[in-house]
């Protein structure tokens, strides 16, 4: 019975029809269509449905005989209703008076209205007839009425369909298209989003704390003469929790949320986004204390142009113009916060930025490996995983992986679980969603000959080869020659997430990079185009070590970085960029011979991975390890995870010799206790 009652509280009752004015304009349109077809209303009044036509002689007949009792004569219309007596329906209609009702009539359409009238006033003298008239038929004019005004009717049909359009058939039309599009969450804490639900941007939400402190307990700050930030600019790449971060600070403070996108602004009509503007900051003042959060601020945001002639837009330029004097235009006491979110920050105007309106920018970068581990275990609460899963591993697996990708991580591995009709996603499920994501699908259907097989191989065993004996290169995980995607093989390695790369870490992984195409010509004697995207970004980061991070010989302490996005000449000269290309071509042709010399010296081991990879297709670090022996190195992620194991806890080596006496006992008691519970078994 709890049941019964829990399903029909949930929703399972039946829902009352809101009131919608296509009603009204249905009613009104049914109404018109019936006055249409009875002619105004007059055909109901004078009983339609109670007549049958007869021809011109036939009536002569009636009338003789004396069956008719007045005649209606219509000379617009050419016809006449002639109205039979009671006692004779029955003759004339071979019905009952009481089927045909009391005012049944003949109706006779007639030639000549002389005739008609001679024979009418001859007939009523013989008493055949007691009286006849003549008519006018209203409903022509209602008819005509109906059809003078039919522009007038189709013009404004036409305004009113135009205006559900635009109005996104909601109420109002286009009489509302000023009218602000926000979405208005009267209660952000409905939304059930809090920064629980935000993991890793622990920077990010110590500074829109205060922005929740204020809106919680605003006297505090008003008292001493303070005033809050006005605007607060979330920056960062797509994917890294922006606007959740906006929605949690209003789910903690608990106000209203206005959300809107900056694309909202931007209308077909002049006028309209700066109108939007002005309306959102009205309702805003209403409800205040309140967020308004403009998600793709660059679409109303961008930097003003200084040529009319280059890209400008008066519209988005009005409507920019609108939002600058909306945010500079409060008062202390108003209570509205403006959170804004972009990935162009760069492109914004600076009109924009300055203080008094987004006064601050908050970089909502992408997470770090502590980072990555709190947003894994955020994702995984709903994944059914088995004890395979280990955090920490997939955590280290995701360098660059933005929150949205670490949540498409998830949910591809539980994909591919499912698919596979497991009951728990397990270590290689994850492994797998991994790979799909950043390699794409495996193309297991490609035919290859040995030959062009063999190549891929040696080409990626040169990869893993120069990475395993170069110090700062990027530590091998494993190496594929399963084609994936556009890639007929790959190698995945750890990256290093370094807060500063110096000269000889970015030599090493170039080297690394050179190192299939050295590989290619060593043991094969010819070249490929497997190298093309090993080439491309080699050549990229010489380049930009040269122009813009000042690492050449002959161009120290140089850098040529130009942020104009309208900038049509080099920052440099001829002779400069010849120098350049000089300085990029002897860089990688240095790293070249050098990857060929390793290769060289190794050339036995690269062969026995070159054969495992051809032999199994897939081949992990431990291979490598068994082939080349433990590397030397340790990984920088591995420092960090060592040190924060460190900090954990103290370690028993690190106590006094009583601390370490007592834990020997304890050790001893336990050991004993096991032993007797053995025997016992």
């Amino acid at each position: 019975m709890d049941n019964n009652n829990r399903n029909m509280d949930d929703g399972n009752q039946p829902k009352m029809p809101r009131f919608n004015m296509n009603w009204i304009y249905g009613i009104i349109i049914v109404a018109l269509a019936i006055l249409f077809v009875t002619g105004g209303g007059n055909s109901l009044a004078s009983g339609a449905g109670n007549s049958q036509d007869a021809t011109y002689t036939k009536f002569k007949e009636y009338v003789e005989k004396g069956y008719a009792k007045n005649v209606i004569v219509n000379k617009d219309e050419g016809e006449l209703r002639m109205y039979v007596q009671p006692k004779h329906i029955r003759t004339v209609f071979n019905k009952s008076a009481k089927q045909m009702g009391a005012n049944a009539y003949v109706s006779v359409v007639y030639g000549s209205t002389d005739d008609l009238d001679r024979y009418l006033a001859d007939a009523q003298k013989r008493g055949k007839i007691v009286d006849y008239s003549y008519e006018r038929k209203e409903g022509n004019e209602f008819l005509n009425l109906l059809i003078n005004l039919s522009p007038i009717l189709i013009f404004f049909l036409f305004i009113w369909f135009m205006g559900r359009r635009m109005g996104g058939g909601g109420g109002g039309g286009m009489f509302s298209v000023g009218k602000s599009k926000a979405k208005l969450y009267e209660k952000a804490n409905d939304l059930g989003i809090t920064f629980k639900d935000v993991a890793g941007q622990e920077g990010a939400k110590q500074e829109v704390q205060e922005i929740v402190d204020f809106l919680k307990n605003p006297r505090k700050y008003t008292e001493l003469g303070g005033k809050i930030p006005k605007g607060a600019l979330l920056v960062g790449p797509p994917g890294t929790g922006k606007t959740l971060l906006a929605k949690a600070v209003a789910g903690e403070a608990g106000v209203p949320f206005f959300s809107m996108s900056g694309s909202d602004f931007v209308e077909m009509f002049v006028g309209v986004g700066a109108s939007r503007v002005r309306d959102v900051f009205h309702q805003a003042k209403e409800k205040s204390p309140c967020i308004i959060f403009i998600d793709e601020i660059d679409a109303v945001g961008r930097a003003r142009s200084k040529n009319p002639a280059m890209g400008g837009n008066d519209e988005r330029e009005n409507t920019l113009n609108a939002l600058l004097t909306e945010m500079d235009g409060f008062g202390t006491n108003s209570g509205v916060i403006v959170l804004a979110a972009t990935n162009r920050a760069d492109m914004l105007d600076k009109a924009l930025l300055r203080a008094g309106r987004f006064d601050r920018q908050i970089n909502v970068d992408l997470p770090d490996l502590a980072e990555r581990k709190a947003i894994f275990q955020v994702h995984l609460k709903p994944v059914k995983r088995d004890d395979t899963v280990d955090v920490d591993f997939l955590a280290r697996q995701t360098p660059g992986f933005s929150g949205a990708d670490i949540a498409n991580v998830c949910n591809e591995a539980a994909l591919i679980a499912a698919r596979h009709d497991k009951q728990t996603v397990g270590k290689q499920d994850f492994l797998d969603a991994v790979d799909r994501i950043i390699g794409g699908l495996e193309k297991k259907t490609k035919v290859m000959t040995a030959a062009e097989k063999r190549s891929i191989a040696l080409h990626e065993a040169g990869h893993a080869t120069i990475s395993w004996f170069c110090e700062h290169a990027n530590p091998l995980i494993k190496v594929s020659i399963v084609p994936r995607g556009q890639a007929l093989g790959a190698a995945w390695y750890l990256p290093e997430e370094r807060q500063i790369t110096t000269k000889e870490q970015m030599l090493d992984e170039m080297c690394a990079l050179l190192g299939g195409r050295a590989a290619e010509e060593l043991f094969t004697g010819h070249i490929s185009t497997g190298a093309m995207n090993d080439l491309e970004r080699a050549t990229k980061s010489a380049y930009g070590m040269i122009a813009y991070a000042g690492m050449s010989d002959r161009l120290p302490n140089i850098c040529f970085y130009n942020n104009q996005e309208y900038q049509f000449q080099k920052p440099y000269s001829e002779t400069t960029a010849k120098i350049i290309d000089d300085e990029a071509l002897k860089m990688i042709n240095e790293q070249y011979v050098r990857a060929k010399a390793l290769l060289t010296e190794h050339k036995e081991g690269h062969n026995q991975l070159a054969e495992l990879l051809i032999s199994r297709e897939v081949i992990y670090a431990e291979d490598v390890e068994k082939i080349f022996g433990k590397r030397p190195w340790v990984s920088r992620s591995q420092e960090i995870i060592q040190e924060n194991e460190n900090l954990d806890g103290p370690r028993l080596e690190d106590m006094p010799d009583e601390v370490k006496q007592a834990q020997a006992e304890h050790e001893r008691a336990m050991a004993e206790k096991n032993s007797e519970n053995n025997q016992k078994e």
